[in-house]
Formats: C-alpha cells, structure tokens, sequence
C-alpha cells in the first residue's frame, strides 16, 4: 500500500528550491541525512507545505510557485547601504552571503551587492524572492502519523 504525507505527520524529505533561470537557493539531495519537519507546524513556506500533501513516499515532485506564493515580490526597502564598521571582522566580496545578528539575538542574511571603501550595500530580502520558484521534493518515509 501506497503512504501518502498528511496533515499532522512528520515527514523525512529532500528538497530543492531553484529560479526557473537554475539559481539555486538550497539543495538537499547531495545530502546524507534529510530533512525532518512536522506539516502543519509551519516549518516552511504555507505554500510550499501545502505542496507536501498527499504526495506519495518515494516519488519525486516539482511545482512551480509564484513569487507571490512563494518568498513574495522583491521590496526594494530590504536593500539597505550599512558602514563596513557594521560588518562581522570577516572579509566578505560582492554577492557574499553575510548573517547578522539582531539585537535580540536572532540572526539574518543578507547578501552583499556592492561595496565601497566605506559601505557595504546589503540585499536582506530571500535570494528568491521577485522570482517563480521550482519546489522539487522527495518525501523518503513517514516518522509519525
């Protein structure tokens, strides 16, 4: 008998997220272990989770999302010029993936889309974001039901 993933389950998967002009924002298939994730705890992107549903273990699926459906349009006041002082004491080039963190504690990325002897101009939105997003995705096993 086939299993199908379910609201409530916690599923092991591998995944993909990919523009259709092939940037890669993550991939875990080259990956020993996968992912773990319970749906319905909001772990990923509603839509995405949504995708994840009453898909059969063992098969591989795409689905293409909207920008909208998926990290949003590109918000142009997520691009912020911040002073090098601002920075962590690491060396960082133009298009660097930078995590900073947060007064609270939390952190963020951002990518780094130019730089001069004195700022940096730092993109904070999803690489993906403005884009249609390719959701590929293999559920390995159902964990719990």
């Amino acid at each position: 008998m086939t299993q199908t993933a379910l609201w409530g389950d916690k599923v092991a998967l591998h995944y993909r997220l990919f523009s259709d002009d092939g940037a890669e924002a993550i991939n875990t298939f080259d990956d020993e272990e996968p992912v773990t994730l319970t749906l319905g705890n909001g772990e990923i992107e509603p839509n995405m989770e949504s995708c994840l549903i009453d898909l059969e273990v063992g098969r591989r699926y795409t689905f293409k999302l909207e920008a909208e459906q998926a990290f949003g349009p590109h918000d142009p006041e997520q691009v912020m010029e911040l002073p090098l002082d601002a920075f962590p004491d690491e060396e960082f080039e133009t298009g660097s993936l930078i995590e900073f963190t947060l007064p609270e504690g939390d952190t963020l990325p951002g990518q780094i889309i130019s730089k001069t002897k004195t700022h940096a101009t730092v993109d904070f939105n999803h690489p993906l974001s403005g884009c249609t997003v390719n959701f590929e995705v293999k559920i390995i096993e159902i964990l719990e039901s």
